[in-house]
């Protein structure tokens, strides 16, 4: 095993060791008393019995595992911090599904805004054929899509309640070892909230996929890019949905207004959308509080006027239920009807904000939302448009406007306007949580994260992503001008983002949920084939406006694969560089140099192992700490890491050395609100705790090999001990906690040796917290070799340093001042 590995035994074996509660976990074993003395075969029988028990004890625990790896503290919690589902009320089911309203729905709210228009610039009108076929072609595509595929399959494929593509990537890459940064550890499975429950059937397949994935280094890029491509591309959607939204409510202007110009409908969607990215600081929970009722009275809205509009214009619309209509369609329109797909996938937007935006709403609430609310509203108001379109086919162009009775006008022409910004926010929202998650899982580089609500921690804001997406869409709303030019790229983004989570699913349903392999087979088969349709006639509309989300998510994908592949090499040259512990060992405790009063942590991204900086620091510094830690922020592939289960240690080397590795580990949702004061309180708190309880493993195995020579009760070693090493004086913590745990030991029981180490180290811990704490940072300069090749002396001397150079300060900083900081420069050559 490696000098800082882990110890790869089971967290449970040999835990058990009786049935009798206080022995279940083995925290009891040697705390009992010998049995008292017997007379003649009762005193036979028991030492009988004592003899079988102590040799049971021996048996299941031979070897004890080792009390300085880093799943000690994690065993100390495991388990007690389950996450449990709590059942919200029927009340707080329906307020929620309320809610999900202004946040989720609004993108696919406002599709009834330009579908038609879209469409029928394809397709003209020329009998009800083409009515009815266009509107056949949108409640199926509704009802596959965002109904069948994401509320009933999609929504369930959650980690723990978050959603979107890198939630589906966490979640494979819990089950299987996929990640490309190596450093995943045993004890990370002992989270609380990392527990996997395998069912029994099928179980053999799904073993066979995940051997496949984590031995074929290829499917593991494949893999990624795939999260990375879907992440690029609802980026990109990010972009488009705040133009497109903002731009066709607006437009409803040109003929209600006289003279109202394309120049003055552009101009007032810039100022709108100015205003919409300019109270992005403000949070979501407040912009979401008053979205909601203003999409609840949008979607009553659009019902009421599509049931209007049925009973008034033509109530046989309702003949587009029978799907033959689709056939005609076709049939009638040839190469045309296959074009006007693009328009029809517009009615499904937003779609993967349903998934995207789980994080903040219950699987329940949305579903609920949608089926009752959303579905019957937009079903009432694509029926409503169509029937006024087999009336009036030539105001295709603003068939949502001119089908409102001109009473109504100007009230739905405001609601649209916030229906419209609301659908934005939607999107925004979702790119900000997308871009976190990539950061927490190594796929972006770090960037300032506001989090606007301290309820919801998933509710954030990021300045710089915030502006550059208002930038691009006004960009794009001054560049395209209308909303046919930007519809052909709107589709694109959306039906690639939706194959990818197709295929996440898919990999899901084999290797998790290890579904039947024909109801497996039929997701993919049934919903892929539909959206490679789509998909087919998005991509002809390349040349019209499609390369654009094209660019985007290009952009986005070549940033994140080339931040995750230079942090992938720097960790591997860190691995390879590491310093070897016989190495530190021959140093000595004093480390070849001065050790000062003081708490050194050493910051690294090695989880194991003690990094090449340390090398450096003591051959550049004169003197070091008196109490190393050497610290490593690791992101885990899950949600929420409880604090409780945060910090996980390691001691390196003999006691005198005090030298120990702490791995904090955060969730990709975890927020890190401490300042270095908190975080230092918790770090000594759990070091303190991990020495207690590395201190009674100690008395344990001691008790067993003691049990092990002699069952009677021999004479206390301790006084020998004490006896050898008189000069011994060790004082005690000043620390309440133990100073009470060792004078409540009875006055009659001198201290242990065990005893008086623990004093002696838990005084030098006190001693050094006094001291003050320093950061060690490595100022890195990552570089390729000089045989690499030239793609590669590009990618990682150029682009990635850029990177580098340009994004947020490591974790480490957390308001430290800045005298407290050494910096040490490093070179690593990948």
């Amino acid at each position: 095993m490696d000098e800082g590995g882990i110890v790869e035994e089971e967290a449970a074996a040999g835990r058990l060791v009786r049935s009798d509660s206080r022995w279940v976990d083995g925290s009891e074993l040697g705390s009992e008393s010998p049995p008292p003395s017997l007379e003649g075969e009762e005193r036979s029988a028991g030492l009988v019995g004592f003899q079988e028990e102590t040799s049971l004890r021996r048996r299941l625990w031979k070897k004890p595992r080792r009390v300085d790896s880093l799943d000690v503290d994690a065993m100390v919690i495991a388990g007690l911090h389950g996450h449990r589902n709590k059942d919200l009320s029927t009340w707080s089911t329906i307020s929620m599904a309320f809610q999900t309203l202004g946040v989720v729905y609004g993108d696919m709210g406002t599709s009834p805004l330009y579908v038609f228009s879209d469409i029928f610039s394809k397709v003209p009108i020329k009998s009800e054929v083409d009515v009815l076929g266009a509107l056949s072609l949108v409640i199926y595509t509704i009802a596959l899509i965002p109904l069948a595929k994401y509320v009933f399959v999609v929504l369930k494929a959650n980690d723990n309640g978050e959603g979107g593509t890198f939630a589906l990537y966490s979640l494979i890459c819990r089950y299987a070892n996929v990640s490309q940064l190596p450093n995943r550890q045993r004890a990370d499975e002992d989270i609380s909230s990392f527990r996997l429950k395998l069912p029994t059937p099928e179980l053999e397949r799904a073993l066979g996929i995940k051997d496949c994935l984590e031995r074929n280094t290829s499917f593991k890029t494949i893999l990624l890019l795939l999260v990375l491509m879907g992440t690029a591309m609802i980026i990109g959607d990010g972009i488009l949905t705040p133009s497109m939204s903002v731009l066709s409510a607006v437009s409803g202007l040109q003929g209600a207004i006289p003279g109202f110009s394309t120049d003055a409908v552009v101009l007032l969607s810039v100022v709108i959308l100015v205003g919409l990215f300019s109270i992005q600081r403000i949070g979501t929970s407040k912009v979401g509080f008053l979205f909601a009722p203003a999409l609840a009275l949008w979607f009553f809205g659009i019902g009421s006027i599509g049931l209007y509009n049925i009973i008034t214009y033509d109530i046989f619309v309702l003949k587009a239920l029978n799907p033959a209509y689709i056939y005609f369609f076709f049939k009638k329109n040839n190469l045309k009807a296959w074009s006007a797909l693009g328009g029809v996938v517009l009615c499904i937007t937003g779609a993967e904000a349903m998934f995207a935006d789980l994080s903040h709403f219950s699987v329940k609430s949305i579903q609920i939302a949608f089926t009752f609310v959303v579905l019957p509203c937009l079903f009432l108001a694509y029926f409503g448009q169509a029937a006024y379109l087999m009336k009036n086919p030539a105001s295709v162009e603003r068939v949502f406007y001119d089908s409102v009775p001109e009473a109504l006008f100007w009230p739905i022409f405001v609601v649209a306007t916030f229906a419209a910004m609301i659908a934005s926010q939607a999107m925004i929202s979702a790119t900000f949580s997308c871009i976190k998650q990539s950061m927490a899982l190594g796929c972006f580089p770090r960037m300032k994260i506001i989090h606007t609500s301290k309820r919801f921690m998933g509710q954030i804001y990021i300045p710089i992503i915030n502006w550059f997406l208002m930038v691009m869409c006004i960009l794009i709303v001054a560049t395209f001008r209308s909303t046919t030019d930007i519809a052909n790229a709107y589709g694109i983004a959306e039906v690639l983002v939706m194959m990818v989570s197709t295929t996440l699913v898919t990999l899901v349903m084999l290797l998790i949920w290890q579904t039947n392999l024909f109801l497996a087979l039929c997701f993919p088969a049934i919903f892929g084939t539909i959206e490679l349709i789509y998909l087919s006639a998005v991509l002809s509309k390349v040349l019209e406006g499609g390369w654009l989300p094209l660019a985007f998510a290009s952009f986005f994908l070549f940033v994140m694969y080339v931040w995750n592949y230079g942090s992938v090499l720097k960790y591997r040259s860190e691995v390879r560089e590491k310093i070897s512990m016989d190495f530190i060992n021959e140093l000595g405790s004093a480390l070849g140099t001065v050790r000062v009063p003081g708490i050194g942590l050493v910051y690294n991204e090695l989880a194991q192992g003690i990094p090449s900086v340390f090398g450096q620091l003591l051959i550049t510094l004169p003197a070091v700490h008196s109490v190393i830690v050497f610290v490593c922020i690791k992101h885990v592939p899950v949600p929420v890491v409880p604090v409780s289960e945060r910090f996980l240690f390691r001691r390196l080397c003999e006691k005198d050395f005090h030298m120990f590795r702490c791995v904090a580990r955060y969730g990709y949702k975890d927020v890190r609100k401490e300042d270095h004061r908190t975080f230092e309180q918790l770090l000594v708190d759990s070091l303190d705790k991990f020495l207690r309880k590395e201190a009674q493993e100690l008395a344990l195995e001691m008790s067993v090999e003691e049990t092990d020579v002699n069952i009677e009760p021999a004479v206390s070693r301790d006084s020998d001990i004490r006896a050898d090493i008189p000069e011994l004086r060790i004082p005690l913590l000043s620390d309440k906690r133990v100073h009470g745990a060792v004078s409540s030991l009875p006055p009659s029981t001198p201290p242990s040796i065990e005893d008086l180490s623990l004093e002696y180290e838990l005084s030098a811990l006190r001693e050094g917290m006094k001291s003050g704490f320093t950061y060690l940072l490595a100022q890195g300069d990552v570089r390729a070799t000089k045989d690499s090749w030239f793609a590669k002396k590009l990618v990682i001397n150029y682009f990635y340093s850029f990177l580098r150079r340009n994004c947020r300060a490591g974790a480490a900083n957390m308001s430290v001042p800045h005298m407290n900081i050494i910096r040490v420069g490093m070179t690593y050559m990948v």
